[in-house]
Parts: C-alpha cells; structure tokens; sequence
C-alpha cells in the first residue's frame, strides 16, 4: 500500500454518509416536489489534485439540459480556465455522449437509490 497521502483525504462519498434507505427517501421527496428534475450527486474523483473542490454535491437538473450543458454549467461553477481539461465520468465509468439530454442519462444510468451518481477529473481515470 502506498504511503499515506494527507492530500488524499476527504469527506467520505455521498453513498457512504447516508444509507440506501436514506437516499432511496430522499429522492422520493425530490421527485415529487421537482417531477421535471433530476437528481445527480457529483463528486470529485478522490485523487484528483487539479480541480477545486465543487461548492455543493446536489444538483437538481432539467430533464432537457444536454450533457454538453450540463458540463458547461459545472465547469463555471468551478470557474475553471478554458485550458483546464474536465472530465465527467458517470457511475465512476464512462462518459456519456454530450449530445444526450440528462433525462436519457438518467434513464440509462441512474443508481437503485434513484440518484445519478457522476464524479468529475481533470484527467481520464482509464488505465490510470
């Protein structure tokens, strides 16, 4: 195991602090007072070393937002430099294709509890 890296440490993932029960609820109550939103927990990929952190985890998103919207929306808030390179991996897996609409992400790739779980990296994690 490599050294312990105090740069490394964070918040435990949003599926550790609360239980499945817990978020499966929490969803329930978003879905029916915001039924043309989405859900997504977002967070930041746990060795990440150039990106800010975000200043919030929940977003509730519009069905029709593309993911070419979406990722520019995120990219502001963490008023990242054109240069900066970006990466919004879904599930901790792939990316999904920028011209889907968050309702077919969603529908594709939502969590048993009913959230969309994304994590974001300056670099892709493939390989590495």
């Amino acid at each position: 195991m490599p050294p312990f890296d105090k740069t490394q440490v964070q918040s435990k993932p949003f599926k550790q602090r609360k239980s499945f029960a817990t978020r499966k609820q929490e969803v329930a109550g978003i879905r029916s007072k915001f039924p043309n939103k989405i859900p997504v927990i977002i967070e930041r990929y746990a060795r990440e070393k150039y990106l800010p952190p975000l200043d919030k985890t929940k977003f509730l998103v519009p069905h029709e937002l593309t993911m070419t919207q979406f990722v520019t929306i995120i990219r502001n808030r963490m008023s990242l430099l054109p240069s900066q390179a970006f990466y919004l991996l879904i599930n901790g897996g792939g990316m999904a294709s920028m011209s889907l609409t968050m309702a077919q992400v969603y529908r594709d790739h939502q969590d048993q509890d009913g959230f969309l779980y994304m994590t974001y990296a300056s670099q892709e994690m493939f390989g590495g």
